[in-house]
């Protein structure tokens, strides 16, 4: 049987998820979007205790679990402290560089359940009154937040409501062009749980079982690096589904699946990859095989939290990961492919 995802939801739900803010942390909207997603679908779904999803697709044949992982949480940022002169000093959330997040619109996410937006700029912005704004370093330090309200001082941003602890998240701006590129914010991993959702809905829409009981994860930690660390005791296979680097030294294009050997956590399993890397032959996708030393997964979590598990890691290639993303709808809808043929296998 031939397994087809339907590009226009696969598409449709990665807009949607693009659009939600959810750095790490602060997930609970994006996790509504899933648990609404996985009920519309018909999947029984249950939560793990810090707030992640599992939802089960049964199989065939019982004795054997797998398990497929993408992840949420996005990068973003707290606020570390707020300035005499009313704008807000940072702590990063995850790991990317200042400079990817200057000029970058951004929202306030209060405690009391308020929004306000700002844009992150560097402390010395302006060419016509830094004579180092040029030379001058790109670093949390500074860097702030200003606010689009009327404050001048600490105590005007503290009557707002703004408070040190509060989430910032970066605007994801994501566009979908005529030529199928998708640029946006957060691809990381938002384009991979949109592939997972591609699956299910074709499970549903063409009535087909994998061959064991399937269980999706949705991790809502990732980017801090602590996402699956746990996973259900019955899994015995794991792939994590998160975006394939490009760059030097690297195969990957953004209309490829990418296929990781190594990454920082070291090798994935070499009977599951060999297999993902036969099924991606037969079913004739674009891929590549590549190697990410400085790279780790929600597999590499679960591994490192002592599961006992085979792993591997694929998914769609992604440009300019942690910055200014981009990838191409054929990356994602053949990493759905790919992954229905594996659990169909």
């Amino acid at each position: 049987m031939k397994i087809q995802p339907n590009e226009e939801y696969i598409i449709s739900l990665l807009k949607k998820l693009l659009d939600t803010p959810s750095p790490s942390g602060y997930t609970r909207s994006i996790m509504e979007i899933v648990r609404e997603e996985a009920d519309n679908l018909g999947f029984p779904l249950e939560w793990n205790a810090k707030g992640g999803a599992i939802i089960s697709l049964k199989g065939e044949n019982t004795g054997n679990t797998i398990a497929l992982s993408a992840h949420v949480d996005t990068l973003g940022a707290m606020v570390r402290s707020v300035t005499s002169h009313g704008t807000l000093r940072i702590t990063s959330v995850g790991g990317f560089m200042m400079n990817s997040i200057e000029n970058e619109y951004c929202q306030i996410h209060t405690r009391g359940g308020k929004v306000y937006t700002g844009t992150i700029l560097s402390a010395h912005p302006s060419v016509h009154v830094y004579a180092d704004v040029r030379t001058f370093e790109r670093k949390e330090s500074n860097m702030e937040v200003r606010i689009d309200e009327m404050v001048e001082t600490k105590e005007d941003v503290l009557k707002l409501g703004i408070a040190v602890g509060d989430f910032i998240s970066f605007d994801a701006r994501a566009v979908i062009t005529p030529s199928g590129y998708i640029k946006s914010r957060h691809l990381d991993d938002k384009a991979s749980v949109a592939a997972l959702f591609g699956l299910l809905e074709s499970s549903r829409r063409e009535a087909w079982m994998p061959k064991y009981d399937v269980k999706l994860l949705i991790s809502n930690y990732e980017e801090v690096g602590h996402g699956a660390s746990y996973i259900p005791a019955d899994i015995r296979e794991m792939i994590a589904i998160d975006m394939g680097a490009i760059g030097d030294d690297l195969s990957c294009k953004e209309t490829d699946v990418s296929i990781c050997a190594k990454d920082s956590s070291g090798p994935y399993d070499y009977d599951m990859t060999s297999r993902l890397i036969e099924l991606a032959k037969q079913l004739e996708l674009p891929y590549a095989v590549d190697i990410y030393p400085q790279y780790g997964s929600d597999a590499s979590a679960a591994l490192k939290g002592g599961s006992n598990i085979r792993a591997a890691l694929v998914g769609p290639g992604v440009h300019a990961s942690h910055a200014m993303e981009r990838t191409h709808k054929q990356a994602v809808v053949n990493t759905s492919r790919l992954l229905a043929a594996y659990i169909r296998a």
